[in-house]
């Protein structure tokens, strides 16, 4: 009985924090829309200025400009034409660039957030298309597709065209759905997306988005949009080498199903070398009952050997993997409420 008072006085304080949290409400929505950029002063005041201001369901339209270390006048443009202006001090990749973007729109309270590259292939004007199934509740995370609807593909070189299958085959089999393009930049997120984010890939963020939310289960769509296949100006920043883009796509893809599924992926592992080292042993043994000599096969043995050690090892880790999974889930859960409370504040009208 003599604990039961200062036990209910914290309940009490905890009860009244979370009230305070839920019981707030924004006196208005808020997009904000994302544009890296890098040397884009031939399209960036265009691309800001064509940003619809008035969309249906939204109060507030702010839109950011993430300048990855211009060498022109990129920035001044945008902000001369009303963007907010982030600026990197170096170029730091197209992911380093939208992370940036991310933090700040979480910074502003955005309910919603839209990305679309500062070079003018995207139509800003189509952003009310690709938002709506977000801000109705049919999808956390809503991507233009260039080639769900066949009618609307754009021309691009065939090995391009190719290289993007090929990536949306490997993420539709990883995640368990069928995407069709998983590498377009002009995006929807709603609060719940965007606050579960934690990407870390600077090279691009695309393939990244696709299988942290896939992972996190969370509703996804693709709207078929029409988009220039080719930049009118400069080159791309990302697929200027198909080899350096796979190369840097299998690495991204690699680390996450590594990351986040550990005890499959170095399960497997384990599991093929120990069968492995079991046939070569079983082969020895086999030569050993038949001829009472190891000779001229103890390279089976030494192999088994080996390849058993490997397995072991490989299980290890796939149990030591799988722990610092479980303890992943948490800091991100820990990283969504605190994204959470950092834009909650943000929104709080004096």
């Amino acid at each position: 009985m003599g604990n039961a008072a200062p036990q209910r006085a914290i309940l009490s304080l905890e009860e009244q924090a979370a009230s305070s949290i839920r019981i707030f409400q924004p006196a208005e929505t808020r997009l904000v829309v994302l544009v890296p950029a890098l040397n884009e002063r031939p399209t960036i005041q265009n691309v800001v200025e064509r940003i619809p201001r008035a969309i249906t369901g939204v109060d507030r339209v702010n839109i950011v400009v993430i300048d990855d270390g211009s060498t022109d006048d990129t920035g001044s443009i945008a902000a001369s034409a009303g963007a907010v202006i982030v600026r990197h001090p170096h170029p730091s990749g197209v992911g380093a660039a939208f992370q940036s973007g991310l933090r700040k729109a979480i910074e502003m309270g955005a309910d919603w957030i839209v990305s679309v590259d500062g070079d003018g292939q995207f139509a800003p004007e189509d952003i009310p298309k690709l938002l709506a199934p977000v801000i109705n509740g049919e999808a956390d995370f809503a991507t233009a597709s260039r080639f769900k609807d066949p009618r609307l593909v754009p021309h691009m070189p065939a090995m391009k065209r190719w290289g993007n299958q090929v990536v949306s085959r490997l993420v539709s089999w990883l995640t368990g759905a069928r995407y069709y393009d998983v590498s377009c930049g002009m995006r929807a997120y709603n609060r719940t997306a965007a606050l579960n984010l934690s990407l870390l890939e600077q090279f691009t963020y695309t393939h990244e988005v696709f299988l942290h939310l896939s992972a996190k289960r969370m509703k996804i769509t693709e709207v078929p949009i029409v988009v220039r296949g080719q930049r009118e100006f400069g080159t791309s920043r990302v697929a200027r080498s198909l080899l350096r883009y796979g190369l840097n796509t299998l690495r991204i893809v690699f680390r996450f199903y590594r990351d986040y599924y550990p005890l499959r992926f170095f399960g497997r592992i384990g599991a093929m070398c120990l069968s492995v080292g079991v046939m070569l042993l079983g082969f020895l043994v086999y030569h050993y009952a038949r001829t009472q000599s190891f000779s001229p096969h103890k390279w089976a043995g030494f192999s088994g050997g080996g390849f058993c050690l490997l397995g072991c090892a490989s299980l290890f880790m796939a149990l030591v993997g799988d722990m610092l999974n479980r303890q992943r889930v948490y800091l991100e859960e820990l990283l969504y409420h605190t994204r959470t409370l950092v834009s909650s504040d943000s929104r709080r009208v004096p």
